[in-house]
């Protein structure tokens, strides 16, 4: 790495995501966040309807995003339950339409492995799952499949309430939680440079405790593996600068930046142009790429 920021050893850094190629040593990817949720905690259902989902995808992709990741159930407990059926519904379609459009990384959210295996089926590339391979049989589907997986912290899992959530560490007992679930995906057979880590900030994690993993994400992204944040608009985004949900997105590419520096390679964003200027310029400074348009006739 050029310069004198300090710079994680990456498992196999070089890496092949769908039909594009990644260098974590030197490269940082751009998710963009599509929801086809009603409930969803920033878009509010803008995207729930499919053409407008597809819409969301296809233009994110336009504006720089190297991969898009779509969901059909919002991580918040404030929920009513759907059936398996019900999010399959809700992905597959999306992800078989933007498939057809694009040859960026397609990720599904979910913790089920029923969704899981329609959307891979249906073009999907990644697996992201905010219950960190906990429900019975999704590692599996990622093996059988030859999904990467993004394995992410969270205590309760998607739709479960966890009241006044505490921890002695955050950080440590972070890494320590994914250092378990990475040794469970190996176990299950999946591949080392299939394997992605997420801290999970602000999933079952307040404030304090989402600042304090980017003080330290360092020790997160120490753990080996390409490390994907998911800040935007976040909560401890609002809380910390006292801003209201459509205000967040200085502070959201401000705790991006800390983030790059600190070791994260993959950033799951609402603000995809905003987030590719910003990320494009920091790769530049650290020498990673050279300048789009230089002037050399300087004098």
């Amino acid at each position: 790495m050029s310069g004198d920021m300090p710079s994680p050893e990456i498992i196999a850094p070089v890496r092949r995501l769908g039909r594009r190629e990644f260098d974590f040593e030197r490269q940082v990817a751009i998710m963009a966040i599509v929801n086809r949720t009603p409930n969803s905690f920033h878009d509010q259902g803008r995207t729930f309807e499919l053409d407008q989902a597809v819409a969301a995808a296809t233009k994110a992709v336009s504006e720089g995003a190297d991969w898009v990741d779509i969901g059909g159930f919002a991580f918040s407990a404030a929920q009513a339950p759907i059936s398996v059926a019900e999010e399959i519904d809700r992905v597959a379609p999306v992800i078989a339409r933007v498939r057809a459009a694009t040859d960026a990384v397609i990720s599904v959210d979910t913790h089920r492995p029923e969704v899981a295996e329609a959307a891979v089926a249906a073009g999907a590339d990644v697996i992201n799952d905010t219950n960190g391979l906990r429900e019975p049989g999704i590692a599996e589907v990622a093996a059988a499949t030859g999904a990467a997986v993004v394995v992410t912290h969270s205590l309760g899992g998607p739709g479960r309430r966890v009241l006044r959530p505490s921890y002695a560490d955050v950080v440590t007992e972070v890494a320590d939680y994914l250092r378990e679930r990475v040794a469970y995906a190996l176990k299950a057979g999946i591949a080392p440079e299939k394997i992605i880590i997420d801290p999970g900030h602000d999933l079952n994690k307040n404030t304090f405790h989402s600042l304090e993993l980017t003080r330290r994400l360092e020790e997160i992204t120490a753990i080996g593996y390409p490390t994907l944040v998911a800040l935007s608009n976040k909560d401890f985004i609002g809380e910390t600068l006292d801003r209201p949900q459509g205000e967040r997105k200085e502070g959201t590419i401000a705790a991006n930046v800390v983030a790059v520096l600190k070791g994260a390679r993959i950033l799951r964003v609402h603000d995809v142009a905003a987030t590719v200027a910003s990320i494009r310029m920091i790769e530049a400074v650290l020498g990673w790429r050279g300048p789009l348009a230089p002037r050399h006739n300087l004098a």
